[in-house]
């Protein structure tokens, strides 16, 4: 079992509330991405879940129990950090075992999780190395094995793939997603890159100033998102927002469309402007254009290659069923 509830929490130091009273429930088995900018509260959520920061006010309560006042070795969760926190001189094998050794469990049955654990992760030709031996990548696979043995009731994710480059980055994201399939533990992952949250989550926790703005599916957020922030927020490149006279039209202080829900054309269309850089990526042609008197700058996505450069004259044309609607306060408009 691995459901957190989170009751009022709040979190304050000293005179300033970095986290107003905050309710959220995490179910049995989800994968919950907590997501935001720099600065929005996320990994003061995840420690206070942890037990490591405490709780100024509020409760939390872990598969119904108050968990509120624990120490965080009694709460039954375990913890990947953004810094792997290996021990150097210890081989992968007694990195992993160190959490049972000190829970004094007996040898066997330290070897049968050890040995379970890094067949799932595919450590076991690295069990006999030592980190400094292994990859960015194997390094946060040890991390990780470490918190598996543990067998919580729930992983907690600190920006764990932060310090991987793009490429391993995106296949520990795959890592990750297939051991919460095989594992079906429940797993609160924060990130500040949208699209890890997109890509894994069953549900995202959209967080600015300590406040949940929204919570939902991937595609619930990205389809109906419930402000501009997090229209803004979620979704890569971000969604282009135009005010004024245009919005008017559309009986709202501000509309919003995605930049792969705009068509290009040299040759006609609603709105007119001019290419200042044309990303050619292959699979996708990203223009950013200006002059249209609409934005300072709009961003569209184009699928496959498009012969347009800088100083061209190109026309967008917006899906009109696919436009967000804001109000002056920057709430969604049904």
């Amino acid at each position: 079992m691995g459901r957190i509830t989170l009751d009022k929490v709040t979190k304050r130091f000293g005179d300033v509330e970095v986290i107003p009273p905050l309710d959220l429930t995490i179910d049995d088995g989800e994968f919950v991405v907590f997501v935001g900018p720099s600065g929005c509260g996320k990994s003061t959520l995840l420690r206070l879940i942890a037990g490591l920061e405490d709780v100024s006010g509020g409760q939390i309560r872990i598969d119904g129990k108050d968990a509120t006042a624990l120490a965080p070795a009694q709460r039954g969760l375990a913890m990947v950090f953004q810094s792997y926190a290996l021990y150097p001189h210890m081989t992968v094998r007694k990195n992993i075992a160190f959490p049972l050794k000190m829970a004094k469990l007996d040898q066997a049955e330290i070897d049968k999780r050890v040995n379970a654990a890094a067949n799932v992760l595919n450590l076991t030709n690295y069990l006999e190395r030592r980190p400094g031996q292994l990859s960015g990548g194997q390094r946060q696979r040890v991390a990780i094995g470490r918190a598996i043995v543990r067998e919580p009731s729930a992983f907690l994710f600190d920006e764990p793939l932060s310090n991987l480059d793009a490429a391993l980055r995106v296949g520990m994201r795959l890592e990750i997603s297939e051991l919460h399939e095989r594992l079906k533990t429940t797993m609160i992952y924060v990130t500040h890159d949208q699209v890890e949250a997109m890509t894994m989550a069953d549900k995202i926790v959209v967080l600015q100033a300590g406040v949940i703005e929204q919570v939902g599916s991937p595609l619930d957020l990205y389809r109906a998102p419930r402000n501009k922030f997090v229209a803004g927020f979620i979704g890569s490149p971000k969604m282009n927002f135009i005010e004024g006279a245009e919005a008017a039209k559309y009986n709202a202080h501000t509309i919003g469309i995605r930049p792969e829900h705009i068509a290009a054309s040299a040759t006609e269309g609603t709105w007119k402007g001019t290419v200042v850089v044309s990303e050619h990526l292959g699979s996708d042609t990203f223009l950013h254009v200006h002059g249209t008197g609409l934005a300072d700058t709009m961003t569209v996505r184009v699928g496959g290659e498009f012969d347009l450069h800088h100083g061209d004259t190109v026309y967008l044309t917006p899906e009109l069923d696919k436009l967000h609607r804001f109000d002056a306060k920057g709430l969604r408009i049904e």
